[in-house]
């Protein structure tokens, strides 16, 4: 983590969620990394705000730290009597009930990663070796299927993580509560949001519109060395390389499409490493909730 930990947050205004009383040494780090991440996640799943894959996984790297921090946070014992004794653990079993939806959204994004990457490089192969148009139509077919039955899974997952956000943002009575309840209320909620946002955009990223080669035309003859980018500044606006691989192939655009699916192979490993990561912080988080409620 020590590449996380030079992030530069210090010249950055942070709209605080603090209280006049520290509860915890981490409680301003964790503070720190949620108004951090809020800018790029403050607002519903409804705006279906598109980010790029770099965003993606920087946010990706600063949410796992976030996951770190919030550990240390649960260790406290003071922190665990807090969450244990507020109405018989209602805080705890809310948030081990979101967590088994934040577990399957990765494992599925994961998945959908994993089987993406293999479409690409399987592309990336027909039209390095440029045998006939046969090959390249069978990997541009059997990226199609994939790109449907993708479509459902990322439509499932976000009926899924829009109902949590709606139910992690019905309020809970914390009247005459003390301010470390309202603290750790208020990070759990907050921690909860973010990720579901991050998660989301993750699967817009991967959303796939169909491609749409004619039937019984020559794919090799549409397959001409057509410079995709008009300038630098074009190729910086271009935001989803998903959707510009489809753009691409749909245009027949041989060299733009090898360079997207060169980059986007990159961009998966990125993705792929900090989902992992992000599921591996959601099944420790877990443990920890769990174990809260058996003592």
């Amino acid at each position: 983590m020590e590449a996380i930990s030079k992030f530069p947050y210090t010249h950055q205004p942070l709209r605080s969620i603090s209280l006049p009383i520290r509860v915890h040494p981490f409680s301003q780090r964790v503070e720190a990394l949620l108004n951090h991440l809020k800018p790029h996640h403050s607002q519903s799943l409804s705006s279906n705000i598109c980010l790029d894959s770099e965003t993606i996984q920087s946010d990706l790297l600063v949410l796992s730290e976030l996951y770190n921090c919030m550990e240390e946070l649960f260790h406290s014992p003071q922190t665990q009597q807090a969450l244990v004794h507020y109405q018989d653990g209602k805080l705890v079993e809310d948030a081990l009930s979101g967590s088994v939806i934040l577990l399957d959204a990765c494992g599925s994004a994961r998945d959908l990663l994993m089987v993406l990457k293999e479409h690409v490089q399987s592309l990336q192969s027909a039209i390095r070796r440029r045998k006939g148009d046969s090959s390249i139509e069978n990997s541009i077919s059997a990226y199609d299927s994939f790109r449907k039955k993708a479509k459902k899974e990322i439509s499932k997952q976000f009926g899924k993580l829009k109902k949590m956000e709606n139910k992690v943002n019905f309020n809970i009575s914390l009247i005459n509560q003390d301010q470390q309840l309202i603290f750790l209320a208020k990070v759990l909620r907050e921690a909860s949001n973010i990720t579901i946002s991050i998660l989301c955009s993750l699967l817009l990223f991967m959303s796939m519109p169909a491609l749409r080669i004619s039937k019984g035309s020559s794919l090799i003859s549409k397959l001409k060395p057509i410079r995709l980018f008009s300038s630098q500044k074009e190729q910086k606006n271009t935001i989803n390389g998903v959707a510009d691989l489809n753009i691409a192939l749909n245009k027949g655009e041989v060299q733009g499409a090898f360079r997207l699916l060169e980059t986007l192979n990159v961009s998966i490993d990125g993705l792929e490493g900090g989902i992992d990561c992000i599921f591996r912080c959601l099944v420790k988080n877990r443990v920890s909730f769990l174990n809260m409620l058996a003592h």
